[in-house]
């Protein structure tokens, strides 16, 4: 990354950004907008479409027609392949003006933005791309005088509402395998970060993508999203976000067509640490990375930890060292290696949290709001490092920089402790204990156990939960499930 670029880029004034609904840039119906707010220094960047239901309506209706028409499904699968690898190639060859403008939008810090949105969206469109002339329909084992063939068809029109922490990475996750598998999309970004995936649809209409096949609806979530969640047009919705926000959607769904319906709705992931882990320091600073970079808006940060009592203290103080290496800064100096909160509104959640905790009597290292002289919304690094499991702390989805620390005794207190959540996203062993390490990946309750390491898997394995983390999964081939219908045909020879 070159800095001098990246001064350039922060500085390019921003016009109104605009929804994109059947290949063009249209205003909101009514004329309305949206201030956009960057969380690097609290001032407004520029404005947006603020959706409405009759914009909502437009776009689902133009990837309806797209559908129906075939413009986009009956295309050759090696022929949609070709055109997302061009769109594809242009994310890569504007990916440094992708990712800055997706920092000063939501404060990722450039190092990680760059990796994880613009590159990894593109990745995320070629590697479905790739996969898509590949998927083959069966052959039923069927008695001779008869032919049984099962074909795969794409859904339909999806809606997809994501959300602010890495909206083209999991965007790409749903929009990718959809779009690939033929369906056409009207997609919501979160109010905090809609920029970038307004950038992306412009760039598939220029990598030929037929217009109506993808529409990007900037606004509220209680008007676009809602609209897109009760609409009779749309098979398949898809969201990645809070579980209350879920919930209203699977009801809104059962209210109209039943659409099926695919939650990721966050975690409180749980970060366990034996005593015999390979190298304590190495967990130690893996962890502190696994929870604070981002600011913690991960879904599967890991933001329960639970240590081997016997090394608490010790692994406490290493962790403490790691958390306080990590600078906290403007998210585009490359030298930041934790960005800006959101907005000021998640700060004060993740503030509050924190000082819960020390009302409580626990013991806090760091938490404070920083660098408030700049406008932006920024704070140090949280642990609570004698977290109990009936804490507030222990037991929510903070979505911020802040680490609860629990201590246990045996690996089935760990499990205990690991499992009293509502959530099941993700989790973590350290041990040497190969037997160990098997046991508990069995007796976690999660849909991504990692051993001895933290975040970082790629996209051939799925990303999904269980209880109230959600259904269905994004990344790998499964992924593809969501989007496909099976239809069989049974015929008499």
């Amino acid at each position: 990354m070159n800095q001098d670029r990246i001064d350039v880029l922060r500085a390019v004034p921003l016009a109104a950004f605009q929804h994109v609904i059947n290949g063009r840039r249209v205003s909101a119906s009514d004329g309305g907008a949206m201030s956009v707010i960057s969380p690097v220094d609290g001032t407004v960047l520029t404005t947006m479409a603020r959706g409405t239901r009759e914009d909502t309506d437009a776009a689902i209706a133009a990837a309806r027609q797209a559908f129906d028409s075939g413009i986009w499904s009956d295309l050759a699968p090696a022929v949609r392949k070709k055109i997302l690898l061009n769109w594809a190639a242009l994310i890569e060859a504007n990916a440094l003006e992708l990712a800055v403008l997706g920092v000063r939008e939501n404060g990722t810090e450039i190092g990680m933005a760059l990796k994880a949105e613009p590159l990894s969206a593109a990745a995320t469109i070629r590697y479905y791309a790739e996969a898509v002339d590949k998927l083959f329909g069966e052959v039923a084992p069927t008695d001779p005088a008869f032919l049984g063939l099962v074909h795969r068809e794409p859904a339909g029109v999806v809606g997809a509402v994501v959300p602010w922490n890495f909206p083209l990475m999991i965007g790409a996750w749903k929009f990718g395998p959809a779009l690939s598998a033929g369906c056409t999309m009207v997609l919501k970004p979160a109010e905090t970060a809609s920029l970038g995936l307004v950038r992306l649809a412009e760039l598939a209409l220029e990598a030929g993508m037929p217009a109506g096949v993808f529409n990007v609806v900037t606004g509220e979530g209680a008007v676009v999203g809602a609209r897109i969640a009760e609409s009779m047009d749309v098979d398949v919705l898809v969201f990645t976000g809070s579980g209350s926000t879920g919930r209203r959607l699977l009801e809104a769904a059962a209210r109209s067509n039943l659409k099926r319906v695919y939650l990721e709705l966050g975690g409180k992931s749980p970060n366990i640490v034996f005593a015999d882990a390979p190298d304590l320091d190495e967990a130690a600073r893996v962890s502190a990375h696994g929870i604070f970079r981002n600011s913690g808006q991960v879904c599967i940060a890991g933001s329960r930890l639970l240590v081997e009592r016997r090394i608490h203290e010790e692994f406490v103080e290493k962790l403490a060292f790691h958390a306080a290496s990590i600078r906290v800064g403007n998210p585009l100096d490359t030298a930041t290696q934790s960005g800006a909160v959101n907005s000021e509104r998640q700060l004060r959640q993740n503030l509050q949290f924190v000082e819960e905790a020390r009302g409580q009597g626990r013991k806090v290292i760091g938490g404070q709001r920083i660098l408030e002289e700049t406008g932006g919304f920024y704070m140090s690094p949280a642990i609570v490092a004698d977290a109990a499991r009936e804490d507030r702390v222990f037991q929510e989805e903070v979505f911020g920089p802040v680490l609860a620390v629990t201590a246990f005794d045996t690996e089935a207190e760990a499990v205990a402790l690991a499992n009293d959540s509502k959530y099941g996203l993700a989790a973590a062993i350290w041990t040497s204990n190969l037997s160990r390490a098997h046991r508990m990946v069995r007796k976690i309750r999660a849909g991504l156990v990692h051993v001895n390491t933290y975040g970082g898997s790629d996209l051939t394995i799925p990303l999904g939960g269980v209880k109230q983390s959600g259904n269905g999964h994004d990344k790998s081939l499964h992924a593809f499930d969501k989007y496909l219908d099976l239809k069989t045909a049974w015929i008499k020879l």
